[in-house]
């Protein structure tokens, strides 16, 4: 791999991991620490060598922008370097611990001296404190450089402190505290190692995205089939998928038919057929059938690509909780600043022992930390991502996913949404009616004209030539057909067909209602919701559809223009009827919550009007402006899903918030020696394993959120 840097204003940066760097805050995908922002540095640029996949490359940089790691396992502080510096240290630190007093204070046995022992703490010390606590050091000066003190300059400050304080005490024969110090470092080293493990667990999805294509594809050129690298894929090419193999790149179906296994998109294993002009995704698994397939889509453009970027887009973004937390991570510094200082003067003033009042500002300094506090709430944010992800759900934006766990009303538009989507003209009909209906129709990219189309094309009827042909949104579409008028528009559950302005016929479709929608609906009223749909359909129609699935209000004959008002007065509560929704919901003064499923073309505006846009059936794709939120299958039960995990994750963000700051209440006056005169003291070795051991507690609680069942 070969790098080179440009000049950049600002990047972030992990205060542990100086080598992870990019363009926008977040995590350190190492250590879950949040970025720091870096002005007036450089940010290096990756060249792979070996052309590795366009998906590795999209992930590469989206997920980690910039950043060495993923593409040398050997650059920077990894979960195995912080291990290797525990070893190290713990070796070093079981002499520092033998040569100091506490044996003698415990068990009433001292280490043999030698010639120059009284050296062996410096020494050893010295070691553990610049080899182990070197991490530390650095990081500590990274926040101050980025004007963000945090975590590692409180353990800067503090092991600082500890090591001074503990050279000057050799040479003047005073107490040093070095057995603390070389305890502190060691324990620390593995509480952060326990912790790195956890947080690489809990964001390895992306990572896991490099891995579902093939090295190589399948190319047909001239009748003849030769293997070339996926990354040497172009659009256009036409690739031959064999039984069981992996899809190399997003394409269409130009030949042959198969089942393949998406559940890389969904989230469920099941296959789905595939047959000429469909769509396949790139990491899709083939079943029985060979497959030739037309390149559409390669490198960042693909699906993957634009899941592993969603991704990482919403983990940047930050939920509510999460600025509170940061906020009160940066008060934490300030105040376990401020209480070491006070802590440190107080015992001075108090006669004690310059090594006591030193350990004293050591063990509140360790205590405060607000390590715990700054991972509580991001490391549940990254870990609602990648489940949502891995369930055919993309998050796009944070604040959505955090308020939908609020949500008093569903509303749904009707077709494609809770309905098929998929029109057909159903009883006997009339040719001609079929012929000059159909020439209209092929101009128009509607769902009921595409029924109608294809029923003329299956009745092999020859269709005429459209001029003038003009889109009527919410009402139907009408063209000149061999010098007459033609109109085709909706009426109830028809479509009538008028010439010059006469109705001459009549053609009836059918929208078959999903199976899965009446189980959605059940599950949304289950959680206390209310559900509302909206259609362009008659009343007639919108009726049997709400009557069919149990919803509670439907609005009929809207116009796409008209949806966004719907929503308001929903918001509003203003819906004439339901005047008691509010009462029923549970507050009759608040705004209500709405969500809003629709398709993210025509939905649009109602969409942004809702306080959380939904779009269903976005397939492939993912760029939908307009939602927060965006479901690849066309399945309305994964909306009970989403508030679930919505609910999920704000229990366990405020589950971390409890375990992080309540050790921080309960044990800074302790370490600060309030009830010394008890008998109740916290060293500072002991105050680092309580403080790792609330990093992990955290860590571990967050990754539990991973075994709840949507």
């Amino acid at each position: 791999m070969e790098t080179n840097s440009k000049e950049v204003k600002t990047f972030y940066t992990c205060p542990m991991h100086p080598e992870v760097r990019q363009d926008m805050p977040g995590m350190c995908p190492e250590c879950g620490m949040q970025l720091v922002k870096i002005r007036n540095s450089t940010t290096a640029h990756f060249q792979w060598a070996g052309s590795p996949s366009p998906l590795v490359r999209a992930v590469a940089k989206f997920e980690i922008r910039n950043s060495a790691h993923g593409a040398d396992k050997h650059e920077g502080h990894k979960a195995e370097s912080f291990l290797k510096k525990f070893w190290v240290s713990l070796v070093l630190t079981i002499p520092i611990v033998a040569y100091s007093e506490l044996p003698k204070l415990f068990f009433g046995w001292q280490a043999p001296a030698f010639s120059g022992s009284e050296y062996l703490q410096l020494i050893f010390g010295s070691i553990v404190f610049f080899y182990g606590g070197w991490v530390f050091l650095a990081g500590a000066l990274r926040e101050l450089l980025a004007k963000l003190p945090g975590m590692m300059t409180l353990i800067g400050l503090a092991t600082t402190a500890a090591y001074l304080w503990s050279v000057y005490a050799v040479f003047v024969e005073q107490e040093p505290l070095f057995w603390e110090l070389a305890t502190l470092i060691t324990v620390m080293l593995l509480g952060h190692w326990f912790e790195m493990r956890a947080v690489q667990g809990a964001r390895g999805a992306l990572r896991e995205l490099a891995k579902l294509l093939p090295d190589e594809a399948e190319v047909i050129f001239e009748g003849k089939t030769r293997a070339v690298p996926i990354s040497e894929l172009k659009v256009g090419d036409i690739v031959l998928i064999k039984p069981g193999a992996k899809v190399p790149a997003d394409g269409k179906v130009i030949e042959g038919e198969s089942d393949l296994n998406e559940s890389i998109v969904t989230g469920e294993s099941k296959l789905v057929p595939k047959k000429f002009s469909e769509e396949v995704i790139a990491g899709s698994i083939n079943g029985d059938g060979s497959l030739k397939v037309e390149v559409t889509k390669i490198g960042e453009d693909t699906f993957l690509a634009g899941v592993a970027r969603l991704v990482v887009q919403a983990q940047a973004s930050k939920s509510r909780l999460q600025l509170l937390s940061d906020k009160a991570a940066l008060y934490l510094t300030i105040i376990a600043v401020v209480s070491g200082s006070i802590t440190l003067v107080a015992w001075l003033l108090s006669g004690s022992e310059i090594s006591f009042a030193v350990a004293r500002l050591v063990a509140v300094l360790v205590i405060a930390c607000p390590h715990a506090l700054g991972l509580a709430v991001p490391l549940v944010a990254s870990i609602s991502t990648n489940m949502a992800a891995s369930s055919g759900f993309l998050v796009k934006q944070r604040l959505a996913l955090e308020a939908a766990r609020n949500v008093d009303i569903v509303l749904f538009d009707k077709t494609g949404t809770l309905t098929r989507g998929e029109f057909s003209v159903v009883g006997d009909l009339d040719s001609e009616v079929l012929r000059l209906a159909a020439a209209v129709e092929t101009q128009s990219e509607h769902p009921i004209a595409r029924a109608i189309v294809q029923e003329a094309r299956e009745k092999k009827v020859a269709l005429p030539e459209v001029k003038n042909f003009k889109r009527i949104p919410g009402v139907g579409a009408e063209g000149l057909v061999q010098g007459k008028r033609v109109f085709v528009g909706h009426k109830g559950g028809e479509i009538l067909l008028e010439v010059d302005d006469k109705e001459i016929g009549a053609i009836s479709v059918a929208d078959a209602v999903r199976p899965e929608s009446k189980e959605a609906v059940a599950a949304l009223h289950e959680q206390g919701l209310k559900v509302a749909m909206i259609t362009g359909d008659s009343k007639e129609v919108a009726s049997q559809v709400a009557k069919e699935l149990g919803i509670d209000v439907y609005f009929a004959r809207v116009l796409p223009q008209d949806k966004s008002s719907i929503v308001k007065k929903l918001q509003e509560g203003d819906i004439e009827g339901f005047e008691n929704w509010k009462l029923e919901i549970g507050n009759s003064s608040r705004r209500l919550v709405v969500a809003m499923v629709g398709d993210g073309v025509n939905d649009a505006p109602a969409l942004m009007q809702a306080d959380i846009g939904i779009a269903v059936g976005a397939g492939t794709n993912v760029a939908i402006e307009s939602s927060g939120i965006i479901l690849v299958r066309n399945d309305p039960r994964d909306i009970p899903k989403i508030i679930r995990l919505s609910k999920l994750t704000f229990n366990k963000m405020l589950q971390n918030l409890f375990w992080a700051t309540i050790y921080n209440i309960a044990a800074l006056p302790l370490a600060a020696g309030v009830l010394y005169s008890r008998g109740i003291l916290i060293e500072p070795a002991f105050a680092a394993v309580f403080m790792s051991a609330s990093t992990v507690i955290v860590a571990i609680n967050a990754l539990l959120l991973r075994r709840a069942k949507l």
